[in-house]
């Protein structure tokens, strides 16, 4: 079962301004978004209590995909502490985002 986090105009700010999180702008329509999606959940469990692993619909949250500048998709961005700190656009390995996550831990 995915342990990933569901981020909207609600949730979003609280659920990134501490510690690290890694959020997939997403749709349903996108293939390699739906690609994607084994490595999200693998990862979702794998940092479960160290990392946040979110999504956001960008269909349906088109007010966050303006605010942090996503124009394609998956953008996935890395948030340390509330801030920005790097994007992946497109897809990419299992290993890349680990690797990642794990430098900002």
């Amino acid at each position: 079962m995915s342990k990933y986090i569901e981020l909207n105009q609600n949730n979003f700010d609280q659920t990134v301004s501490s510690g690290v999180s890694m959020v997939d702008f997403w749709a349903p329509w996108c293939g390699p978004c739906r690609m994607l999606a084994p490595v999200i959940d693998k990862l979702s469990e794998e940092f479960e209590g160290k990392a946040n692993i979110c999504k956001v619909n960008a269909d349906e949250e088109q007010d966050l995909s303006v605010k942090y500048g996503v124009r394609s998709i998956p953008t996935i961005l890395f948030i340390k502490d509330g801030v920005v700190v790097d994007q992946i656009i497109g897809t990419g390995s299992e290993q890349i985002f680990t690797d990642k996550i794990n430098e900002l831990l």
